[in-house]
């Protein structure tokens, strides 16, 4: 088995629609979130990748990954170019069709069952977008949806990897999606003292007090390399290396002793046979809460030791997008070994002595001899998941 590789990118993210526009963004120090201290998709026009029927009978979130995937998908040249058979789909979120799921409890508790939308499940549950995603590109392979909350995206994208090592497809469109911007959630996350009460992402930094919720979705297109090149398909980068935990200690707050996180570092590097000085960029999870970039900054120093590689997370700039988070991550991470560009964290100033790390912060930093980036995972439910990105 060669390597899976990276054909195809598509990203809707607050800094924009396209992987490219969201990369230049990144690079450019621009920031997705808004003074109301959310970060929207507001550019995004759903009825650019579908008609006014389609929108009106999917919610958001699949929206968002049917415009992501549409991106993708042109970019890897997969339209009659693959047997459709062999073409699988993983669309992770974290909630699903919350937005569908609000509207459709408030006409039900006002206005009774016969005021409930027939749409209403297939709008709703987690899976649709995974479902759409399929029928829009006849991929008639395994799919389904994962979730893992705030790992589901790195999630989905190391299950494709999987699924075509086992040879159960050649080619696999995977990714994340999430569109959660409703006053309910909001309230959910803020009564839990997850999000920032001054509405500001500043991960790593010692002012922080919460992240910041956004939306977007991020798919990939991974192949087997030999299936790539046969078809002609330009390779972007390699997903070498995938590895997964569970904390197993509390359902929303990591293990001070980062287990979790480390064992899930490793078992990436394990799969990539590589060793932690391989590594030339970190994209962490990053969220901006005190215990979880603390924690990911003792895992760093255990896994990479204390003169580990650069650190950054994509955060500060589009806030925490959760299920999507983490697929939106590996584009940035392909992006910064196809540019030998990192990106900085937005909004660190001040790194908390408990974050030291070679923090990227203020300016891009240019990695021209960059060859492999890892991206950490980890959600709620104590479900890690890091990624292991190779230079093509």
């Amino acid at each position: 088995m060669g390597s899976i590789v990276v054909t195809g990118r598509g990203v809707v993210s607050s800094l924009g629609n396209g992987a490219d526009t969201f990369f230049d963004a990144l690079l450019k120090l621009r920031s997705g979130i808004g003074d109301e201290g959310i970060a929207p998709c507001a550019e995004f026009d759903p009825e650019t990748s579908m008609t006014p029927k389609e929108v009106r009978r999917n919610d958001r979130f699949t929206q968002l990954a049917v415009a992501a995937t549409d991106e993708a998908a042109a970019e890897a040249g997969l339209m009659g170019e693959v047997d459709p058979a062999r073409v699988g789909v993983i669309i992770g979120t974290g909630v699903g069709g919350l937005t569908t799921m609000a509207i459709e409890c408030e006409n039900w508790l006002t206005k009774g069952d016969r005021a409930v939308s027939p749409l209403f499940v297939p709008m709703m549950m987690p899976n649709a977008a995974a479902g759409q995603v399929a029928m829009r590109l006849g991929a008639h392979g395994p799919g389904f949806s994962v979730a893992s909350a705030c790992a589901t995206g790195a999630h989905a994208i190391g299950e494709a990897k999987r699924m075509i090592e086992r040879g159960d497809a050649d080619v696999v469109v995977a990714g994340g999606t999430e569109a959660a911007l409703i006053g309910l959630c909001l309230a959910a996350f803020r009564r839990m003292g997850a999000l920032s009460r001054e509405g500001v992402s500043r991960p790593f930094d010692e002012r922080r007090d919460g992240f910041v919720m956004g939306e977007g979705a991020a798919v990939l297109v991974l192949e087997r390399e030999e299936h790539a090149v046969a078809r002609g398909a330009k390779v972007l980068a390699r997903v070498v290396g995938y590895g997964a935990s569970n904390d197993a200690f509390h359902i929303t707050q990591p293990e001070e002793n980062g287990r979790g996180a480390i064992e899930a570092m490793r078992a990436a590097l394990r799969d990539a046979d590589l060793s932690p000085a391989d590594v030339g960029y970190v994209n962490a999870h990053g969220t901006s809460t005190p215990i979880n970039d603390r924690v990911e900054s003792k895992a760093l120093r255990d896994v990479m030791g204390d003169d580990g590689p650069p650190v950054s997370s994509c955060k500060g700039a589009i806030g925490h997008t959760l299920g999507a988070a983490g697929a939106i991550e590996a584009v940035a991470c392909v992006e910064a070994l196809r540019h030998g560009a990192l990106p900085p964290t937005l909004g660190l100033e001040q790194i908390d002595p408990e974050c030291e790390a070679d923090h990227i912060a203020g300016a891009p930093r240019e990695a021209p001899d960059l060859k492999v980036a890892l991206s950490n995972s980890f959600g709620f439910g104590g479900q890690n998941a890091t990624l292991v990105l190779q230079a093509a």
